[in-house]
């Protein structure tokens, strides 16, 4: 997970269903969550520093599931970037964050890849061009790919009102960021 995915192939075969996309997954410090957590962000490629969607990730592990709890960031833009510069990755606290309720994502092995989903209860709720919706979301994670498809359904209706209508995106990992995890506490 720990890496900089791209879906250039995917853009370049289709420019017309799909933009050029790079999605970041860098690890925090151990001492962030006392564990394996991440900062991620979502942007065009065309605008790196105007991300569309920022997130920070802690790693939970369930029994035989991985949880991937969800937070918001209280001034998202104040961290654009964050992502490529370190200087921005280490302004991030814990204190600025917000727990999204309903959010996690939940992983587990299928044998050759981590298949992930939001937690059950349709409780992740994101308004959106005047609806509120629960998100959808299907995840296939592998050493060097990422597949992914979100969507947001109308708590009313049930209709689609954003999100992939055409597939899911397909990232390849250009870059990993493995080696920066830190798996304990170094000073203990």
């Amino acid at each position: 997970m720990a890496g900089e995915f791209s879906n250039h192939q995917q853009s370049w075969d289709n420019p017309a269903l799909y933009a050029h996309i790079r999605v970041f997954f860098r690890p925090l410090p151990w001492e962030f969550f006392s564990g394996i957590g991440f900062y991620s962000e979502q942007v065009y490629d065309y605008d790196l520093w105007s991300p569309y969607r920022q997130g920070v990730h802690r790693m939970v592990e369930k029994g035989r599931e991985i949880y991937i709890e969800n937070y918001g960031l209280e001034d998202p833009i104040r961290y654009a970037g964050a992502s490529r510069e370190d200087s921005i990755l280490a302004s991030i606290t814990p204190d600025c964050l917000q727990h999204r309720q309903g959010c996690s994502m939940v992983f587990t092995w299928n044998g050759d890849r981590f298949l992930g989903g939001v937690e059950p209860g349709e409780c992740c709720l994101i308004p959106r061009n005047g609806h509120q919706t629960f998100l959808v979301s299907e995840v296939e994670l592998t050493e060097t790919t990422w597949v992914s498809r979100d969507r947001g359904f109308d708590i009313k209706t049930r209709k689609q009102i954003w999100g992939s209508a055409k597939g899911k995106l397909k990232f390849t990992k250009e870059r990993s960021f493995a080696d920066e995890i830190e798996l304990t506490n170094r000073k203990n």
